[in-house]
């Protein structure tokens, strides 16, 4: 038998590891964890799965290069092992989005629909931010918020939206984030203000693109506004 040569070796791992890749509740818990360092629980509640089969996932993931792990008394955290894997992450929606017909039916009729102005840049909202001409809304759950978050961000939660209007000043731009460009939670945030008359635009992306670029991220779970 011939020896594989180190291209083939290559190869191999890359494969290996595009495999791990392929299934859709890892994908899911990448997200997540690309909010922060979470624990196996949080991670199953997060993502609807049970602990045994997140806890399978996780193993899988790490054993594939893309997780760290640490014990800390009876809990396991996880979180990514590095920033790359959000490129990756990046590369495959791109190629979904101009070549699999069900991603774009997907995108038109479901995101589109909610939300078709061009959203906002990070070069954008940067400069809004340094103009102070703007509201940075995180609609993230809160302990996401706390583990990181667009300095001078206010957290109000989806779920808690509706009730907590009177907080956000009607006269001001706002900006909403949370996980990531195809984050529901935005979309629906957006959709929601917009229908009670308030100017907002959503960010491109989310928080782990914002820290992947090397932008300042702010930990806690209070804002500065």
């Amino acid at each position: 038998m011939t020896t594989p040569g180190p291209k083939q070796a290559l190869f191999a791992q890359f494969a290996a590891i595009a495999k791990t890749l392929g299934h859709g509740h890892r994908l899911e818990l990448l997200e997540q964890l690309a909010q922060g360092e979470r624990t196996v629980d949080v991670l199953a509640q997060r993502t609807g799965l049970s602990v045994a089969n997140a806890s399978q996932h996780l193993q899988h993931l790490r054993r594939a290069g893309l997780l760290k792990s640490r014990r800390q008394g009876k809990f396991v955290y996880y979180t990514l092992a590095d920033d790359g894997i959000l490129e990756v992450l990046s590369a495959l929606r791109r190629i979904a989005e101009r070549n699999v017909a069900e991603v774009e039916r997907v995108v038109r009729s479901y995101f589109n629909k909610l939300d078709e102005l061009e959203p906002v840049t990070r070069k954008q909202l940067q400069k809004m931010i340094r103009q102070r001409a703007v509201t940075v809304l995180d609609v993230r759950p809160a302990d996401e918020f706390a583990l990181g978050h667009v300095p001078g961000a206010v957290n109000i939660p989806l779920r808690a939206l509706k009730d907590r209007l009177s907080e956000i000043n009607p006269d001001r731009d706002i900006v909403a984030y949370c996980r990531g460009e195809y984050c529901v939670l935005s979309f629906e945030a957006v959709a929601l203000l917009r229908a009670r008359g308030f100017k907002v635009r959503r960010l491109e992306e989310g928080l782990p693109e914002w820290r992947a670029a090397g932008l300042p991220v702010k930990t806690g779970s209070t804002h500065d506004q």
